[in-house]
């Protein structure tokens, strides 16, 4: 759609940054369960989100998510898999591990095998995620993060210039990419 509109515009490019939404949890996490509780109160359902899911061809499996994770092994693990080209599969199958199978994304083991779904070496990523390499990348650019006002997933934000927070109608996110983008500034 946003080719159509801008034809002689580079075509867009996705990029994954880091933005934790609970970074003060234990690393190994906590169970899901009680998070849920605390956060939420007793009797917490994703029926809603189970529905919508399921229209659109999601199977949500949040029954099966026993570990509310510390996500930094996770960013860490797509930052890797951008230094391999491998950013936009790394993230397809941590959200399949996580919403489908109910996996625990603070386990290295688990992580490993997500990398090697998303063609990664999974030698090479549990030797990754075994050493300190990229962990204060990941926290510096989640504090960018939350400096420049972000408090919730998702957040786009569009040519360093427009930011669209929540889940939001396509139509939506291509007039802020065409608002972003810099052929409009020109115009304006």
């Amino acid at each position: 759609m946003y080719q159509a509109r801008r034809p002689d515009a580079e075509k867009p490019a996705v990029r994954w940054l880091p933005f934790q939404l609970n970074p003060d949890l234990p690393e190994a996490g906590v169970p899901r369960k009680a998070y849920l509780e605390r956060k939420f109160g007793p009797g917490h359902s994703y029926a809603r989100v189970v529905g919508v899911g399921r229209d659109v061809g999601i199977a949500f499996a949040f029954d099966r998510i026993t570990v509310q994770p510390n996500t930094l092994q996770a960013h860490r693990l797509m930052r890797y898999g951008a230094t391999q080209g491998r950013e936009d599969a790394v993230a397809e199958q941590l959200f399949h591990a996580y919403f489908l199978e109910g996996a625990n994304l603070a386990d290295h083991a688990v992580l490993a095998g997500v990398g090697e779904r998303a063609g990664l070496d999974r030698t090479a990523v549990a030797a990754y995620l075994a050493s300190e390499d990229g962990r204060e990348d990941v926290l510096r650019a989640d504090r960018d993060a939350r400096q420049a006002g972000i408090n919730g997933v998702p957040c786009f934000l569009f040519n360093r210039r427009t930011a669209v927070s929540g889940a939001q109608a396509p139509d939506t996110l291509l007039q802020a990419m065409l608002d972003a983008s810099p052929l409009e500034a020109e115009e304006q």
